[in-house]
């Protein structure tokens, strides 16, 4: 399992300002000034740490598709695709593991923040009042924040995506890969479902959605933090911030693979699905389960 672990508690969230520096937590936080640089670190770490779990941090849910549709798996499609077309990624968390779960030394998650501007943008104020609860600086964003052409120019080039090497943990995920193929593509996202399933097999050919296995994991429910707890994991970092998510994400993989795969996933059965859409649309309380992780309604 991982070799992280927890900051002292003299390091600890302060919540009055609602703010930590992430470099207590091995958590490197990236702004457009040292973008290349991280890159470079980025670029080396992953030919040894090939596990990279993802989580995307965006502006909530503000549209719903119109018109008939022939199914809730289209119907849930097409509300993704609306909705990354319209918005902007706010934040990205990349951590990198080696195939046992352990971490690099110093730091094993970085954490990429975009320009985001709370006047010029939209967004949901209820992901808002979240995500600025959680310590995410809008002024931050706006003044320093990340150009995604930019930023996708160095993600190609880097070794960790369109790469077979590369496996790609995430949790109920299909917004986070919709804001990753609408940055490495510079497009909105395809009309057509199964065209957006050819592209993340292009780009991310190996992808485990932790949410989706939880189906062969008896009694493991819920959201991310809810599964962190029933496996007794301990977050490490702010709740509701790309890093730290991206991180519980990954050693919450290895922990279930562990309990409950004998360390060993059948790609045939697992590989490739995000929960709640396409063919593995499972159906359940879709109050709940329909929605985007990153959704204060899950929180």
């Amino acid at each position: 399992m991982s070799n992280i672990s927890q900051p002292d508690s003299a390091n600890a969230l302060n919540i009055v300002n609602n703010y930590v520096s992430n470099d207590l937590y091995g958590i490197q936080d990236v702004w457009a000034s040292n973008m290349e640089q991280e890159f470079m670190k980025i670029r080396q770490i992953i030919q040894n740490y090939t596990y990279v779990a993802m989580d995307t941090e965006f502006p909530g849910v503000v549209a719903r598709p119109i018109g008939e549709f022939r199914s809730t798996g289209e119907y849930q499609y097409q509300l993704l695709r609306c909705n990354v077309d319209l918005l902007k990624i706010i934040q990205l968390g990349l951590t990198f593991l080696d195939a046992n779960g352990n971490a690099p030394p110093e730091f094993s998650t970085w954490q990429f923040n975009f320009k985001f501007s709370l006047v010029e943008d939209m967004f949901a104020q209820d992901s808002i009042d979240l995500l600025t609860n959680s310590g995410i600086q809008f002024k931050k964003h706006e003044e320093e924040g990340i150009e995604p052409n930019e930023f996708a120019q160095l993600l190609m080039t880097s070794g960790v995506v369109l790469s077979d090497n590369v496996k790609w943990l995430s949790f109920h995920s299909s917004y986070d890969f919709g804001y990753l193929l609408k940055l490495l593509t510079d497009q909105n996202l395809p009309s057509d479902e199964a065209e957006f399933f050819d592209l993340l097999r292009w780009y991310f050919p190996t992808i485990y959605d932790v949410k989706y296995l939880m189906k062969s994991c008896k009694n493991l429910k819920g959201g991310l933090q809810e599964v962190a707890d029933q496996l007794e994991l301990e977050r490490i970092g702010p709740q509701h911030q790309a890093g730290s998510d991206s991180l519980l994400t990954g050693i919450a993989f290895f922990k279930m693979r562990e309990m409950f795969f004998e360390d060993n996933i059948d790609d045939d059965k697992y590989c490739g699905h995000l929960y709640g859409l396409g063919n593995c649309f499972i159906q359940g309380n879709l109050q709940d389960d329909a929605l985007p992780v990153s959704s204060p309604l899950l929180s």
